[in-house]
């Protein structure tokens, strides 16, 4: 969890990505929620991108039933140098498994199952994979009939197969040991890859259930969206599923329309005749009279003035935008800044 969420600014220029609010909790509490519901008691969070906030929200993990250790990344050391960075706190023995999660993959896969296989074949590694429509954009890993790994394959117009690397993974402990310390090293391109050249079994588990990667604002809005559904599944959303959340605290006018799963967070108010469709509005926020919101992203404290359209918008903390302004349509707006009455028609980042 040490990247600094570039594709999902300018949310994450005041909070890491797996801290952005989604349906009601920051991400991450779904994902250590879904862990501890598979049987997992002490995670270790590999942090650096504003990794205080990490503690300063968890603690030591007891309202989660979690036993929480947090290791900073001072340096980036790639995906399996970041592992490794974090061995020395990992309680399992060298043959006995542990559990890595990606921390911006909102999945409903089968943890628990994807141990007990790994465990039963006594693999070095087991790869939670998914097939998707178009894995061009992915990194691809073929497995043969009996469920072996046969290579890494990364992003490539002509993919061998739609099978991905979904972002879970079981290693023996050992395993981590072996990774070099304190160097930049990635387990797609070294370590999985050195793993089949010596013969190791490498599995892959692959598994039909909900995937989704939260990297961009489109796929955030759809994976908090979910979520509140139900489509996605999570024991941590703090409300019955259904067509919309709205947190304690919140003020949502009797006259306005939330929907298609809209979260709206503590101290935010939705006014009169509002309509919010298939958004998150986070804490603090205030869409005001007849404003129309549509799979937006609304931040902290920022003002959504009366009359103004959302559609696919982000909006940054305290920002302001004027009443009566055209359609926003894709436009990202920092933090803070302030957009007047009639101000033109929006496409791209401002």
């Amino acid at each position: 969890m040490g990247g600094k969420g570039t594709r999902l600014r300018p949310l994450t220029l005041t909070a890491p990505k797996p801290m952005l609010p989604t349906a009601g909790v920051p991400f991450l509490t779904h994902l250590l929620a879904r862990a501890r519901e598979a049987g997992v008691d002490h995670v270790v969070l590999a942090t650096s991108y504003r990794a205080e906030t990490f503690e300063e929200h968890f603690g030591a993990g007891g309202s989660l039933g979690l036993d929480l250790e947090y290791v900073t990344e001072t340096e980036p050391l790639g995906t399996g140098g970041g592992i490794r960075n974090v061995a020395d706190r990992l309680r399992a023995k060298p043959d006995e498994p542990v559990v890595i999660f990606n921390g911006d993959v909102l999945s409903g896969h089968d943890i628990g199952a994807q141990i007990a296989l790994h465990e039963d074949r006594g693999a070095a590694v087991t790869l939670y994979l998914t097939a998707v429509d178009d894995p061009r954009a992915f990194g691809c890993v073929p497995v043969d009939n009996d469920g072996r790994v046969t290579a890494f394959l990364e992003k490539t117009p002509e993919p061998v197969t739609n099978l991905i690397n979904a972002g879970c993974y079981v290693f023996r402990r050992d395993v981590i040991d072996a990774i070099p310390y304190g160097i930049t090293v990635s387990v797609e391109r070294e370590t999985f890859p050195q793993l089949l050249e010596s013969g190791a079994l490498v599995l892959g588990f692959v598994d039909t259930a909900y995937w989704l990667d939260l990297g961009t604002p489109a796929a955030f809005v759809q994976g908090s969206a979910d979520l509140v559904r139900g489509v996605a599944p999570s024991p941590a959303l703090p409300g019955p599923t259904g067509e919309l959340l709205v947190l304690p605290g919140a003020h949502v006018a009797s006259t306005a329309t939330v929907t298609g799963g809209s979260c709206v967070s503590t101290r935010a108010v939705i006014g009169e005749r509002a309509v919010v469709d298939g958004s998150v509005v986070f804490e603090g926020a205030v869409i005001e009279d007849d404003a129309r919101v549509r799979a937006s992203i609304v931040g902290r404290g920022a003002r959504i003035g009366a009359g103004v359209v959302l559609d696919t918008a982000v909006i940054g903390d305290g920002a302001e935008i004027g009443d009566g302004n055209e359609l926003l349509n894709g436009v990202r707006v920092w933090p803070d800044t302030v957009l007047s009455p009639g101000a033109v028609r929006f496409s791209s980042d401002a």
